[in-house]
């Protein structure tokens, strides 16, 4: 016996505001990926071009693959960056659309006569949720256009080596005549910006982006901070017990275990078993995680060497500080 047709679905859907079924939707072309294909083709005719005209002289074996497969690469690690920050955005307004929603869905529940008052908690907690996706948008965006202006730099010239940097007097590299990154901005920095509109913010992460050693801790503890925010860890949420300049100098000297355990201050069970069952099982974000520990070990070890001790201590209150109480715990660097 043949099975009745269902019906086509033309009730509307009752999904939350803001969420939708996405299954099935193509990614399809960006404009990063166009403009990648179209550089590639370009610099593809520009190679056949110039290994026609210029004959056995133009070069062979490995040195002429090099010349026309790198470049290729360095274009499309670009793309790729592009169209990650793109979808990382998406998400980004995806979920605000999603809490302004439940927002708005609950104040009209409640206008409409039901028995219970909206609760302040929980307004204030959607409100906080709000505006920290807005704020990690925007330093989302900044630290993500940092990395691509210097993917675009590489791919707009050959990769050079020490003895290519333009060296200065007594062989002075150019970098080291960039004036030292104050204290203050190193710690507003590592804190990342409160609000979308903290300009005073913004500012020192786009000082300390210009120092080398310091924007790679800033990009290790961007993504470690992004993977833990997909478990629900908020570094805001926490309130670690803090420990005293003393120590935090004794962990830049090379001290570990016991000697250092006030650092793992981070106590709150939850938020350590999410984080170690994640390190067991997903290997990007375990390889992620010993990233910003190695980083901030070479970071901190010389920003203590010139840091007060209250500046020590401001700097252990920020957000990058508190991951590194929480993966330091996971990691066995306190036991």
């Amino acid at each position: 016996m043949a099975e009745r047709a269902e019906p086509a679905d033309t009730a509307p859907r009752n999904d939350p505001p803001g969420l939708s079924n996405r299954q099935g939707e193509g990614i399809g072309l960006t404009g990063p990926d166009i403009a990648a294909i179209a550089a590639s083709v370009v610099w593809l005719v520009v190679c056949v071009i110039f290994l026609t005209a210029g004959g056995e002289g133009a070069g062979s074996g490995l040195v002429t693959t090099a010349a026309v497969i790198l470049p290729i690469m360095t274009i499309w690690a670009v793309a790729i960056v592009a169209r990650a920050a793109r979808v990382i955005q998406d998400e980004s307004r995806r979920l605000q659309i999603t809490v302004d929603g439940l927002r708005k869905a609950y104040l009209s529940q409640a206008q409409a006569g039901r028995a219970d008052n909206p609760q302040n908690a929980i307004m204030r907690k959607l409100t906080e949720i709000s505006a920290s996706q807005k704020t990690f948008e925007a330093t989302l965006a900044m630290v993500g256009s940092a990395r691509m202006a210097e993917g675009a730099a590489q791919a707009g010239a050959p990769e050079a080596g020490p003895e290519d940097q333009p060296p200065l007097s007594l062989g002075t590299p150019a970098e080291a005549m960039q004036p030292p990154l104050a204290n203050e901005d190193y710690i507003s920095a590592l804190n990342f910006p409160e609000t979308a509109e903290d300009e005073a913010g913004f500012a020192a992460l786009r000082r300390a982006l210009r120092d080398h050693q310091t924007a790679q801790l800033i990009r290790a503890s961007q993504d470690i901070l992004t993977l833990m925010s997909q478990e629900g860890i908020y570094m805001d949420d926490l309130q670690p017990d803090m420990a005293r300049a003393e120590t935090w100098r004794a962990f830049a000297e090379g001290a570990r275990g016991r000697e250092i355990a006030a650092l793992g201050g981070v106590q709150d069970r939850a938020t350590l078993a999410l984080t170690a069952g994640r390190m067991k099982q997903d290997p990007i974000f375990r390889d992620a995680a010993h990233h910003f520990l190695r980083r901030f070990d070479q970071s901190f070890a010389a920003f203590s060497q010139r840091a007060s001790d209250a500046e020590v201590q401001a700097f252990a209150d920020t957000r990058t500080a508190r991951a590194f109480m929480i993966l330091g715990r996971v990691a066995g660097t306190f036991d």
